[in-house]
């Protein structure tokens, strides 16, 4: 995969299979791709369930509740990889930078390109540039979805466009005066 200096795009795949799981292992592998993972990984009948277990735990990074708890399982995370970067050309692409050790599988792949690429975002970009969307915490909304903010402003607070709207017709509906109760005034 090739990480840009911020990590967006390991931050996003992982952001991307959190909010829409796969219903396979093949699913899995497109959606890698999708995000510019170009290798090729031996299958293997637990891939689906292992990296299923891998978003798990990086779940836990967004959900922390604070900067120091994010660091403190992010550098857990990367400590159990224990692999260190490496220069590659394996597709004839071009040099880039690989954070795992040859003939991995594909759930030890990601929780490495994981770990490594969201500590790149985080502390590049900022501690609060990984949440769940603020719509899950009105009353009544059900989102859950991971945001992971790439704006330059650092304000992305909802998954997406819908739910913003959702969040701000909310907003506005609270600052209304209650109306009557409908009855005509009289006249």
């Amino acid at each position: 995969m090739h990480l840009n200096p911020y990590g967006e795009y390991a931050v996003l795949l992982a952001a991307s299979l959190a909010n829409d799981w796969p219903v396979d292992r093949a699913g899995i592998e497109l959606r890698a791709r999708d995000f510019g993972m170009t290798m090729a990984f031996q299958p293997d009948g637990r891939d689906h369930e292992r990296t299923r277990r891998v978003v798990d735990r990086w779940l836990a990074v967004v959900d922390a509740g604070d900067g120091r708890t994010k660091a403190a399982l992010l550098n857990d995370l990367m400590a159990e990889v224990g692999a260190y970067p490496r220069m590659t050309d394996h597709d004839g692409e071009g040099w880039h930078l690989h954070y795992r050790d040859e003939g991995r599988a594909l759930p030890d792949v990601l929780l490495a390109v994981f770990s490594v690429g969201t500590a790149l975002h985080l502390t590049t970009r900022g501690m609060s540039r990984l949440a769940r969307c603020e719509a899950g915490a009105a009353p009544g909304d059900t989102c859950r979805d991971v945001v992971v903010d790439v704006t330059r402003n650092g304000r992305q607070r909802y998954c997406s466009v819908r739910c913003a709207n959702r969040a701000a017709v909310r907003r506005h509906r609270a600052r209304r005066p209650t109306q009557g109760t409908g009855a005509s005034p009289a006249g």
